[in-house]
C-alpha cells in the first residue's frame, strides 16, 4: 500500500478530487501541488471535462506544464483541445523544448504553426530547431535547456549562476564547458563544484575528455552510450563540435522502451498494431499483410510433403511426428533470432565476432537437438518398440534444431547487412522458414532409411 504521510495514496487523491469538484480553490491548490507530478496526472485524468476546466483556472500555465508533460500523446491531444490558445501557448513556453517538439510531431503542420506563432520567440525558435532534425536522431530527442559555462569562470560564479538558472534547466548535474565559438571543450559536475574552492577556476577542475554524440547519431546509439558510461546526460554537438543540446537519461529510457516495443512488434509480425487504442479493424489491417505473406510461404510446406508422398504412403507413422519436428525447429529458430537481434542491439556481436556468434548458436542448437533426439528416440523405442523409427525421428530432430539455430541467427544478421532493421526477420517468418527446412531434413532422413523400415 502506497502512503502519503499518514494517509493512503487513494485517500489523499480522493480529497484532492473532492476539493476540485466542490470548487474549493485554496484547498485544491494546497493538496494538489503537494502531490508528485505523476500523482497529479492521475488525479487530473479522473476528472470530468467540466471539472478539468476548473483546474485550468486554479493552476497557472507554468504549473500545468509539468503535468501536461506526464500525459501520453493521445491524452495530450485531447487536453490541448480543451485549452484556450493563450493558456496553451504559455504552457508550452514553460515546457522543455524536446517535450514540446515530441508533441508537435504528432500534430498537423498547420496547427503547429499557429501555436508557434503564439509562443515566445526564444522558446519557439528552440522548438523549430528540434523539429528540423530527422526523427530518431540525437538532435530530435535532445533538450535545449542546459547550462554551458566557460573555462575562465570561477567556481563561485558558476554556483551563483546555477542558483539563478538552475530551475529552468532540465539537469544541472553535468556542466559543459564551451569556448568563445560555442565549441565543447570540457565537462565538470556539481560534485566537482561543491568540493572545490570558490576561487578555483573551471579550467582547473574540468575534464577535457568529453564523450559526446553528433546531432545525426541514431537515438539507439545514444541510449547505448549513456547506458555504457552510466551517464545522466550526454552532450550533442554539430560536425564542427559546437554544443547544441543534451540528451538526458529520462529521454533514453523512453528511447529504450520505444525500441523494445518496435522490436517486439517486428519479431511477432505485429508492428504498429500493439497499441490498445487501435480498433480491431485497424489492428487487423496492420497485421494481415504478414499473415497473408506467411500463408503463401506455408504452401512450400505442402509442396515438400507432396514431394515425399511415397515415403509417407510407405510408413504412415512418419506423419504423426511432423508437427513435433516443425514446432521444435520453429521454437529453436525463434530463440536464436532473439539472441542475434539482441547481440546487434547491444553491440556484443562486434565483440564476439560474426562466425563465433553463428558457431555458438549452431553448437547450442545441435546440443539441444542431441538431447531432444536421444529423449524422443528412447521414448519411441520403448512405447512403439521400433528402434529404427526412433532413430530416424531422433536424428531428424538433432539435424533440424542445429540447422534452425543457424537460420535463426544468420537471417537477422544478413538483413542487418542490408541496412534494414534485423527485427523484421520476425518470429513467424523464421518459424515458417524452419518448418520448410525441418521437413526437408526429416523426409530426406526417412527416405534414406526407407528400405529398412
Amino acid at each position: 500500500m502506497v502512503k502519503l504521510n499518514e494517509q493512503t495514496r487513494e485517500e489523499y487523491m480522493n480529497q484532492v478530487m473532492t476539493a476540485a469538484m466542490k470548487g474549493d480553490i485554496d484547498e485544491f491548490r494546497h493538496l494538489f501541488l503537494e502531490l508528485h507530478p505523476a500523482d497529479q496526472t492521475d488525479v487530473f485524468l479522473h476528472l470530468e471535462p467540466a471539472e478539468r476546466s476548473r483546474v485550468y483556472e486554479y493552476l497557472s500555465p507554468e504549473e500545468f506544464a509539468e503535468i501536461f508533460e506526464g500525459f501520453e500523446v493521445d491524452e495530450q491531444k485531447e487536453i490541448a483541445n480543451e485549452l484556450n490558445k493563450h493558456y496553451a501557448a504559455e504552457m508550452f513556453n514553460n515546457m522543455y523544448a524536446d517535450d514540446v517538439a515530441d508533441f508537435f510531431n504528432e500534430l498537423p503542420p498547420e496547427n503547429v504553426d499557429d501555436i508557434l506563432k503564439a509562443m515566445s520567440t526564444e522558446e519557439a525558435d528552440d522548438v523549430r530547431e528540434l523539429l528540423t532534425y530527422e526523427e530518431g536522431t540525437a538532435g530530435a530527442i535532445m533538450t535545449k535547456e542546459f547550462i554551458a559555462i566557460k573555462a575562465t569562470d570561477s567556481v563561485g560564479e558558476v554556483i551563483e549562476r546555477l542558483r539563478r538558472e538552475g530551475p529552468t534547466a532540465e539537469t544541472i548535474y553535468y556542466l559543459y564547458v564551451i569556448n568563445q565559438k560555442g565549441g565543447l571543450v570540457g565537462v565538470t559536475s556539481i560534485r566537482d563544484l561543491i568540493t572545490s574552492s570558490s576561487q578555483e577556476t573551471i579550467q582547473n577542475i574540468m575534464s577535457t575528455r568529453v564523450v559526446s554524440v553528433y546531432v545525426a547519431t541514431d537515438q539507439e546509439e545514444v541510449a547505448l552510450l549513456i547506458q555504457k558510461y552510466d551517464f545522466l546526460a550526454a552532450p550533442v554537438v554539430t560536425e564542427h563540435n559546437v554544443l547544441v543540446g543534451i540528451v538526458t537519461v529520462d529521454d533514453v529510457i523512453d528511447v529504450l522502451e520505444e525500441e523494445a516495443m518496435e522490436d517486439l512488434g517486428e519479431i511477432t509480425a505485429s508492428r504498429g498494431s500493439t497499441d490498445m487504442t487501435l480498433t480491431a479493424l485497424q489492428a487487423a489491417v496492420k497485421r494481415a499483410p504478414w499473415i497473408i505473406l506467411l500463408m503463401f510461404f506455408g504452401l512450400f510446406t505442402a509442396e515438400v510433403i507432396g514431394r515425399f508422398e511415397k515415403t509417407l504412403e510407405t510408413v504412415v507413422m512418419l506423419a504423426a511426428f511432423i508437427p513435433m519436428i516443425m514446432g521444435s525447429a520453429g521454437n529453436t529458430g525463434t530463440q536464436s533470432l532473439a539472441v542475434s537481434v539482441r547481440a546487434l542491439a547491444t553491440g556484443s556481436l562486434e565483440k564476439q565476432g560474426l562466425w563465433r556468434t553463428i558457431g555458438r548458436e549452431f553448437s547450442t542448437g545441435l546440443l539441444i537437438g542431441v538431447m531432444s533426439g536421444v529423449a524422443i528416440a528412447g521414448l519411441l523405442a520403448i512405447f512403439y518398440r521400433d528402434l529404427l523409427l526412433g532413430g530416424i525421428v531422433g536424428l531428424s530432430i538433432m539435424l533440424s534444431l542445429g540447422t534452425a539455430s543457424v537460420v535463426g541467427s544468420v537471417v537477422p544478421l544478413a538483413i542487418n547487412k542490408m541496412k534494414l532493421d534485423p527485427a523484421i526477420a520476425s518470429g513467424p517468418f523464421i518459424t515458417t522458414l524452419n518448418d520448410i527446412v525441418s521437413l526437408l531434413i526429416y523426409f530426406s532422413v526417412a527416405t534414406s532409411f526407407l528400405q529398412y523400415l
